[in-house]
């Protein structure tokens, strides 16, 4: 087969990490693919690799030129090909082959509060036009497949494809790596992420003589809130108890992991939620909110649920892993290190493609 990707968001973090985990194992098929984005960032990608072309294409997703005035060379090479995947719900105009997607999420739906009322419109506008015009729809877990069911409709077919740790997590955790004294969150910092609920628990957690530090992996200028003070509480409290790390590498990112002495996932939604299963492939133990999501990706795994949006109960849940109340192991055993890899899902895609 000859197989369009879009690869816009390669940069991005949820789907950046799923495109990016992906490809390898799409290109050492025997397939060939046309690749379109940013040829800077694609090309040593496909490096060594002669079944790979790039279609340099720097027009923005959910944006007007692409319902109406995506390039014309670009549409006659996408036309040319037996599909065209898109890893997310953004679908240039004119392409006449089929379409194959991937929805990640149906946050805005189900958290309308996130935004607007146009906004909310315009990105239904996008979800309901991927869901009439894709052959077959992929996401990253049942709960996420449950979600779009009920906004989308059933009529069609949805498969789990599940997100997986990134090929710079090492695949066994020995947990040998010198722990620090502190605490790390990491994510897209938004409101959905419960940063104010972990904020919370961390300053009740330290006036019971907690001695670590909350380090909050990413931007601070990415936060957005409307109802709460948070980063005022950030701002009030010394660097050396409450820090963003802002922007780091792949490398310092694993030492953060690998350091820690807990990874907390407070999120009140996720589509699959990877951190807590990148610390724990690198020894570190995870504290995360009991949404129904975490419960079903997180089963069987050795990590520690909390009330998602209790302080209280996070708190408590971190006192008691940090005071070694209640210990657990913070080795995975092979069989969960490989329940998730996108070798299992770019090869479950190209079946479906099939």
């Amino acid at each position: 087969m000859t197989i369009t990707i879009d690869c816009r968001w390669i940069d991005s973090s949820g789907i950046g990490v799923y495109i990016r985990g992906c490809l390898p194992f799409f290109l050492d098929s025997d397939n060939l693919f046309f690749l379109i984005g940013d040829p800077r960032k694609l090309y040593p990608i496909i490096s060594g690799h002669k079944n790979a072309q790039v279609l340099e294409c720097r027009i923005k997703p959910f944006s007007i030129r692409e319902l109406l005035f995506f390039p014309r060379n670009c549409l006659l090479k996408i036309n040319s090909c037996d599909l065209y995947y898109s890893p997310f719900f953004s679908i240039p105009c004119g392409i006449k082959i089929p379409v194959y997607t991937t929805i990640h999420d149906m946050i805005f739906p189900d958290m309308p509060e996130l935004t607007s009322r146009p906004g909310l419109a315009a990105r239904m506008f996008f979800f309901h036009r991927c869901y009439r015009r894709s052959t077959k729809i992929f996401t990253v877990s049942a709960f996420s497949k449950s979600r779009i069911e009920h906004h989308l409709g059933r009529e069609k077919p949805i498969v789990v494809t599940h997100s997986a740790i990134q090929s710079w997590i090492p695949q066994h955790g020995t947990g040998e790596t010198q722990k620090k004294d502190i605490i790390v969150f990491v994510g897209n910092i938004k409101k959905h992420k419960g940063l104010d609920c972990l904020l919370e628990a961390f300053m009740l957690a330290r006036a019971e003589g907690l001695p670590h530090k909350l380090v909050i992996i990413g931007s601070r200028d990415n936060f957005r809130t409307s109802d709460n003070n948070f980063l005022g509480k950030v701002d009030s409290q010394d660097s050396d108890v409450v820090a963003f790390t802002g922007f780091i590498s792949d490398e310092e990112l694993a030492e953060y992991l690998a350091s820690a002495s807990l990874l907390v996932q407070p999120s009140l939604y996720e589509g699959f939620g990877l951190p807590p299963l990148e610390a724990m492939a690198l020894g570190t133990q995870a504290l995360i909110s009991d949404i129904p999501v975490f419960k079903e990706i997180y089963k069987g795994f050795p990590v520690t649920f909390f009330r998602a949006g209790d302080s209280h109960d996070l708190k408590n849940k971190m006192m008691e892993i940090l005071f070694n109340k209640k210990p657990v192991s913070s080795v995975l055993p092979h069989e969960l290190l490989t329940r998730y890899t996108f070798e299992k899902t770019a090869d479950r895609i190209l079946e479906e493609f099939k």
